[in-house]
């Protein structure tokens, strides 16, 4: 009989992001055994704003949970929970939502996010003390715009948590925060690890509110605590599952594509796009534009973050009557920098570089290049040398020897040549897609197997369950490297000539 119950522990990974909920239930050799997914809607003004009602994140994880859950035998001895980061969910003294959350890609609150950094003296100033640059999108200005659009809510807030956090507080009843997902606050320390009262302090004016709301930190071999009753009735769960202290979306999809040491590089090409490598030190950008995040496995994540990707894709398709089936035949027919065409994506602001109030640039336009087929490369081109300008930066001359790609991006063959080629990087694909939910699920084992005192290490678990499929391997072709560099040349000088922005780009240092 022992060996029959370790056979049907499973370990159960939920991803709540932008678009929906996803579920991925895996066995503890790292196969997976059920997944579900369901959809959220969003709110959107032209204000920038773009925020969610938590209880829809609820009602997605019960119906993507319960598909996960079909017809299986197997039982989950624990269950981690990814969530999108730098989302604001406030909730008063009886623990109820004030309003809807405030999301990563509001861009509203820009001028709040700008008032703050002033208040603490500045870019440098504010790095100096804490060691991390606030960008519009981080959790922080969303409090100080709370405080002035709507001060009665604001003066309600009795307890401050971003999105895992309050699908944890749902499960399990508990309140608290992992260092990962809080170092995207910018009310967090990430070279101390602790919270920062200071930051708060300018937003509440010193009174305290905003600080005793604060959830209080648990290390990633701990547990947040295991199901409510309730809850494991109604997702037909065993009471005893333990949950994970969980993480934001881009911390689990690092420990989802076994980025959990240092030498392996992430690349997430969804609705945004996100590069980031685990370090054992903690990075040192003054300029804000590399994101000094944590990790949730112990360590810290250096990350750079664009607004517009696969979503500016999409839009561009729908626009010109296209499908996602029509990328890779827009991108084989069409050379390196698309005859001259040039597309600046911005079509949300943008974050890296920290341009929250830009709009789309298209230039190069000539009879060699107008057609569908170059349009959809230069989208395509602009998103990613976007990117991969945040790779140069977190890199900081050093090669990458690989790179994981993963997201909706990655399904394209041909966008993964793209990348391979205008990086000279050998670009490699996780048999598992969903990063975020194995990640979570990992990240579920790993806690479990601390408090059942059979510790595993990341790295162990991560050599079972992350897989990566060579039939979707790109090699870089050296014939297309300096191609890819004048592309990439041409796109620096485009952001430079509109914005004044100059980007690092790893053949021209």
């Amino acid at each position: 009989m022992p060996g029959k119950t370790q056979q049907t522990r499973g370990f159960l990974g939920i991803d709540c992001g932008t678009q929906g909920t996803k579920a991925l239930l895996m066995d503890e050799a790292g196969n997976p055994m059920g997944r579900g997914y369901a959809q959220h809607a969003l709110i959107e003004r032209p204000s920038g704003a773009r925020e969610q009602d938590p209880k829809w994140w609820i009602d997605a994880l019960r119906v993507s949970v319960k598909q996960a859950l079909a017809d299986q035998d197997i039982q989950p001895q624990a269950l981690g929970v990814s969530g999108q980061q730098h989302g604001l969910v406030v909730l008063d003294q009886d623990k109820r939502v004030i309003r809807p959350a405030k999301l990563w890609n509001d861009t509203e609150t820009a001028p709040q996010n700008q008032q703050v950094v002033d208040r603490l003296g500045g870019k440098q100033a504010f790095f100096a003390r804490f060691g991390i640059v606030p960008l519009t999108g981080y959790t922080v200005s969303k409090l100080l715009w709370l405080k002035q659009q709507e001060p009665e809510n604001f003066a309600r807030i009795r307890h401050l948590l971003l999105p895992h956090e309050y699908l944890n507080f749902w499960l399990t009843g508990r309140i608290c925060a992992e260092y990962g997902d809080a170092s995207g606050t910018a009310y967090f320390d990430v070279r101390s690890r602790r919270w920062i009262r200071e930051v708060l302090d300018v937003i509440d004016e010193g009174s305290g509110q905003l600080s005793a709301a604060l959830p209080p930190l648990i290390e990633a071999e701990e547990i947040v605590g295991v199901l409510r009753p309730e809850v494991a009735e109604e997702l037909g769960i065993t009471p005893s599952c333990m949950v994970s202290a969980g993480g934001g979306d881009n911390m689990m999809g690092a420990i989802g594509t076994g980025n959990v040491c240092e030498g392996r590089v992430t690349l997430s090409l969804g609705t945004s796009s996100t590069v980031y490598s685990f370090h054992r030190k903690p990075a040192s950008d003054p300029t804000g534009q590399v994101a000094p995040f944590c990790s949730s496995s112990g360590g810290w994540l250096p990350l750079v973050c664009t607004m517009n990707a696969t979503n500016v894709v999409t839009q561009t398709l729908q626009m010109l009557g296209k499908t996602v089936e029509d990328i890779d035949n827009a991108l084989q027919t069409t050379p390196p920098g698309a005859d001259g065409m040039v597309f600046l994506p911005f079509l949300n602001g943008e974050r890296t570089p920290d341009l929250p109030l830009a709009r789309g640039t298209l230039t190069g336009l000539s009879a060699n290049n107008f057609s569908p087929a170059h349009l959809i490369r230069a989208v395509a081109e602009g998103v990613s040398f976007g990117i991969l300008n945040g790779l140069d930066l977190i890199q900081n001359s050093n090669k990458v020897e690989r790179m994981l790609v993963i997201g909706g991006g990655a399904r394209s063959a041909a966008w993964r040549q793209l990348l391979a080629d205008s990086s000279g990087t050998l670009v490699e694909v996780p048999v598992e897609e969903e990063a975020g939910c194995l990640g979570a699920a990992m990240q579920a084992l790993y806690a479990w197997s601390h408090q059942s005192g059979r510790p595993q290490t990341f790295a162990e678990i991560a050599d079972r369950w992350v897989k990566v499929d060579a039939s979707r391997s790109a090699v870089p072709r050296p014939q297309l490297r300096q191609l890819y560099v004048t592309a990439r040349e041409r796109y620096a000088n485009e952001l430079q000539k509109g914005y004044g922005v100059k980007q690092l780009n790893s053949d021209t240092q």
